[in-house]
């Protein structure tokens, strides 16, 4: 068995120290530089371009409701009539929901075969382009909580099933709610960009089991 010597072992750990040291200095010039541009320039710098941590370069700025600035990453969820959550999407930087309509729907048609028959988007997904966009990829009703200038009829065959579907709608608010409460969703307390990602799908898998077992039981 060979050992190594306390100055062997020693070395080795201010190397890893040392690359771990390194690793931070181009950060360290990128929040240099980015502060030079907006406060000594006083250049807007876009958001996608901002580093906003050291440990964790990977973060996003997230703007809610033009109000509040959040750090972290924006989580798109797809939701069926089982309660199950059917897809999680994680884009990059803070795109607004409308541009998400279209492809988490094309997601769907990759990961089961088919456009779901009907679709029901929160307020922020609403536009004459996502509708038009959604019907022509065979979702017959779509659903908008926020109508924003859009015609119930053109969206939907019935007042009937815009409701339904809107009360639908606010049922994955539950769900979301379980993810933050329960199962941690809330606050990711793993490091990395992969660490977050496992960390959130592991989330949603752990709900999921949750919700095939209340089925069994019922």
């Amino acid at each position: 068995m060979h050992l190594e010597s306390r100055g062997t072992r020693t070395t080795r750990a201010l190397e890893r120290l040392q690359q771990q040291l390194a690793s931070y200095l181009p950060l360290v010039q990128h929040v240099i530089a980015q502060t030079d541009r907006r406060v000594l320039h006083g250049e807007a710098v876009p958001a996608l371009e901002k580093l906003v941590s050291l440990f964790e370069p990977h973060t996003d700025v997230r703007v809610k409701d033009r109000r509040e600035t959040y750090y972290g990453h924006k989580i798109f969820l797809t939701g069926g009539a089982s309660g199950l959550i059917l897809d999680c999407a994680i884009p990059k930087g803070n795109p607004a929901d409308r541009t998400w309509a279209v492809p988490m729907r094309q997601r769907q048609r990759r990961l089961y075969g088919a456009s779901p028959r009907q679709a029901s988007f929160d307020g922020g997904f609403a536009s004459k382009h996502n509708l038009a966009d959604a019907k022509a990829l065979g979702v017959t009703d779509v659903c908008f909580a926020k109508r924003r200038g859009l015609a119930v009829l053109d969206m939907v065959r019935s007042s009937w099933v815009y409701r339904k579907l809107r009360h639908f709608r606010a049922g994955i608010e539950s769900a979301i709610s379980l993810l933050k409460r329960v199962f941690g969703l809330a606050r990711c307390v793993w490091k990395g960009a992969a660490g977050f990602h496992v960390y959130v799908r592991t989330a949603v898998f752990a709900a999921n089991l949750l919700t095939l077992a209340r089925h069994r039981l019922a």
